[in-house]
């Protein structure tokens, strides 16, 4: 959630900073997909089913 808000993008992938460097560099944390939104290039989570619930349920769960 940190490195999202810090490149500008809201829970669901959707660029809406307003920084022209931000969205440059934004390759390097993350994929654009489709639509016009970005997924990241590397998630690391526990495979409990517990701690894949809360990862989903989670603000960030639409990615």
């Amino acid at each position: 959630q940190t490195i999202s808000g810090e490149h500008g993008l809201d829970g669901s992938g959707v660029y809406n900073g307003t920084s022209d460097l931000q969205l440059e560099r934004m390759n390097v944390y993350f994929n654009e997909a489709s639509g016009n939104k970005y997924v990241p290039r590397a998630v690391l989570v526990d495979l409990e089913p517990g701690t894949m619930d809360a990862v989903r349920a989670s603000p960030f769960g639409e990615l």
